[in-house]
């Protein structure tokens, strides 16, 4: 079993700067590609930003320049690094990994339970 979980959420003024970090633990055997999605009321959940384990990132365009991916392979971490927030910004971030358990013979992708960014003044 992997389990997920976000930390480093909360509310944040125009134009301030948050963490995420979201922490994978269990029977893990490798972790493939980590990213961080978002979803705002009433929206569907998007894609903020992903890593693969290779490094290379990915961004949506509305974070591209603000926002920044980054992995800890040997903690099982991955984090996003918000700068530069806007009212927009305001979601729920879920983390996710492609993750291979020590029993398994293929990948299956986790969630974590969701953190709370609230952009406001």
């Amino acid at each position: 079993q992997v389990q997920l979980v976000e930390s480093g959420g909360g509310l944040v003024q125009p134009g301030g700067s948050l963490v995420l970090s979201c922490a994978v633990s269990g029977s893990i055997f490798s972790i493939y590609a980590m990213g961080w999605y978002r979803q705002a009321p009433g929206k569907q959940r998007e894609l903020v930003a992903d890593i693969a384990d290779d490094g290379i990132t990915n961004y949506a365009d509305s974070v591209k320049g603000r926002f920044a991916i980054s992995r800890s392979s040997a903690k099982n971490m991955v984090y996003l690094q918000m700068n530069s927030l806007k009212s927009e910004d305001t979601a729920v971030y879920y983390c996710n990994a492609n993750t291979r358990g020590v029993r398994s013979t293929s990948s299956s992708v986790y969630w974590g339970q969701g953190t709370q960014v609230t952009v406001s003044s």
